[in-house]
């Protein structure tokens, strides 16, 4: 069942090497497409309003007797017979890991979508590392980056992923601090015991999650007939079906149960959970995402 969708894809397998060449190459247009869809997201986005420790400012209010002169500002104390603080807003920055499945699965790209699997992952990552570093949050990723706090933290997010390896499965949490998040954006097409064992653990610690899972609609939907050679790109197996369309029923069912029992799962760790099409826009996901993210109600339920 973990595997079905994998199935559908016909992409022959390749050297490691290649996989990197690849992503190296795909990674500038994805960077450069994530801030616009950050672009399009952020309008509007404010800060926390809250005071507190930071340098942004964020009002002036009247002086209270007791507090620090320190304090005061001068400046526009002068301008009547009052005298006024100047607050500053909350930026208590904290640790956000982003963590893209690149394995071979995610190279899938239909008639049907927008966009592989693969670059949609990319550019929600980079996407949601832009958005979060304009406010101030740290961004890192396992095993590739470690957290940073910097306004051009997507850029060198993209930079690391350019030397990395990620295909050896779901990411090591082990080093992930309580109070931190976790985005893990992928097609969960592994075995559902690989899933538990990354967020069983964290979850415990207190680790807030966001499990984001990419397919294309094919995946979902099905639309072949006639006499169909199905191949594993991760394991080169394959399947010959004489006449597709007599198992697309079935699998359809399959497929969806196989994502509610996955997404109850993640939800009973207390994670969050959003299935995102490759035929829809990225800037759906990732206003959901943030919205997750920020702790706000969310509208658009668990799809995008």
């Amino acid at each position: 069942m973990a595997s079905i969708g994998r199935l559908i894809d016909p992409t022959p397998r390749l050297d490691v090497l290649a996989r990197a060449r690849m992503r190296a190459s795909l990674l500038p247009d994805c960077l450069a497409e994530a801030r616009r869809v950050a672009n399009t997201v952020i309008a509007g986005w404010h800060g926390r309003r809250k005071r507190g420790i930071g340098e942004t400012f964020w009002q002036f209010r009247p002086y209270v007797d007791g507090e620090a002169q320190s304090r005061i500002d001068w400046r526009r104390s002068a301008r009547d017979d009052h005298l006024y603080v100047r607050d500053r807003e909350w930026e208590a920055a904290h640790t956000v890991w982003l963590w893209a499945d690149l394995s071979p699965s995610m190279h899938y790209q239909s008639d049907l979508a927008i966009a592989s699997k693969e670059s949609r992952a990319l550019v929600l990552m980079l996407a949601i590392a832009e958005l979060l570093s304009r406010s101030g949050e740290r961004i890192g990723c396992p095993g590739v980056m470690e957290p940073v706090s910097s306004r051009s933290a997507a850029e060198r997010l993209a930079v690391a992923l350019s030397h990395a390896s990620l295909e050896g499965g779901m990411p090591d949490l082990t080093h992930v601090g309580r109070m931190s998040d976790v985005v893990l954006i992928s097609d969960f097409l592994d075995e559902e015991a690989s899933l538990e064992r990354t967020i069983a653990p964290a979850a415990q610690r207190g680790v807030r999650g966001h499990a984001v899972e990419i397919h294309d609609p094919a995946e979902e939907r099905f639309p072949y007939s006639g006499r169909t050679e199905f191949r594993d790109p991760e394991t080169g197996q394959k399947l010959v079906a004489g006449r597709a369309e007599t198992i697309a029923e079935d699998y359809r069912r399959a497929w969806q149960a196989r994502r509610v029992a996955m997404s109850e799962a993640i939800r009973r760790k207390g994670w969050s959970f959003l299935a995102h099409g490759t035929d829809r826009l990225a800037s759906e996901a990732l206003a959901t995402l943030h919205g997750h993210l920020s702790g706000l109600p969310t509208t658009g339920g668990e799809r995008s």
